[in-house]
């Protein structure tokens, strides 16, 4: 199957061929990101520790538990011979909260020891065995260790699938989009990079242009302003709003290599007349606003203001 068939059927408005998608997303993040000393191991312990730290807890905090973690019990083995109420009290001195976690971490490490003679699982399924390590947990820990991961979804990634691609506020839709959006074999960059996006360019409040967002191009929020997501408050009412005529315009230029203002006008408008209300001056100053957010290029031919999706 083509990645171009592949893509036809998903929920939203993912693009028929996601590989310049792939492509912007992975050069952004390996060009730049925030460099937390677990995305320079490969070791899964090291990640499991991460992992379960950061669950609930900021990770500009975890930094100087998770090394400290690590210089008093710095392997699976240092761990699973460690008497638990010191890995408890460890948890409870660095505020790390919910001591169940430290439990589960300790006694995870004890079953690598003892049931799997300290090789640990490579796979989702097998490391979801472990104690207090969720489907997510699992994931990460096979994509960040092992490159044998699925796709990630947290609330970052649904958020920016949301806002991007229009997938609709459904778990199955986004696995769906999110799996198949992933390069195949490329779990840990990958699922390192759209966290990252969701962490620093698309957060609750976003950055776009800031963090120089790779999705831009693609993405439906910025071209209609409306960045509402399934964990973000809704925004003013959308209906008859300039963010939805934002996005009637780009929609429309999708389908045309240019229009004039008043061939562009009526398609995007029922009520457009040029000399109206809701006409050419009005119009141009919204394909004016995009083409400041550089998206829409305008000229003037002829006496005429013509519009064309920026490419």
């Amino acid at each position: 199957m083509s990645e171009q068939s592949a893509t036809a059927d998903l929920p939203g408005d993912v693009p028929a061929d996601p590989s310049p998608v792939q492509r912007a997303l992975v050069e952004w993040y390996e060009a730049d990101h925030r460099a937390y000393p677990w995305r320079q191991t490969d070791d899964p312990y090291e990640i499991l520790v991460s992992e379960v730290m950061s669950q609930q807890t900021q990770l500009d905090r975890v930094v100087d538990a998770w090394e400290d973690f690590l210089d008093r019990w710095p392997t699976v083995a240092d761990l699973a011979a460690a008497d638990r109420s010191d890995v408890v009290g460890f948890w409870t001195d660095h505020s790390l909260g919910y001591n169940n976690r430290a439990k589960y971490l300790h006694e995870a490490a004890r079953q690598v020891r003892d049931d799997h003679g300290g090789e640990w699982p490579r796979d989702p399924d097998g490391l979801s065995e472990l104690m207090g390590v969720g489907p997510y947990t699992a994931n990460a820990v096979a994509s960040f260790a092992f490159n044998n991961g699925n796709a990630v979804v947290d609330t970052n990634v649904k958020r920016v699938l949301y806002r991007a691609f229009d997938v609709p506020d459904d778990d199955d839709a986004f696995e769906e989009v999110a799996r198949a959006l992933m390069p195949e074999g490329e779990s840990r960059v990958w699922n390192n990079a759209v966290m990252e996006l969701g962490g620093v360019a698309c957060e609750k409040t976003p950055d776009c242009d800031g963090a120089g967002c790779p999705w831009r191009e693609w993405c439906s929020a910025y071209a209609t302003g409306d960045f509402t997501a399934p964990d973000v408050p809704t925004q003013p009412k959308f209906e008859g709003s300039r963010r939805q005529f934002r996005g009637r315009v780009v929609s429309t230029l999708k389908e045309y290599d240019e229009l004039a203002l008043d061939d562009l006008g009526p398609r995007i408008r029922v009520d457009y007349a040029p000399e109206g209300e809701y006409g050419r001056e009005w119009l141009r100053g919204l394909v004016s606003d995009l083409a400041d957010d550089e998206l829409v290029t305008v000229d003037e031919r002829d006496g005429e203001t013509v519009a064309r999706l920026r490419r």
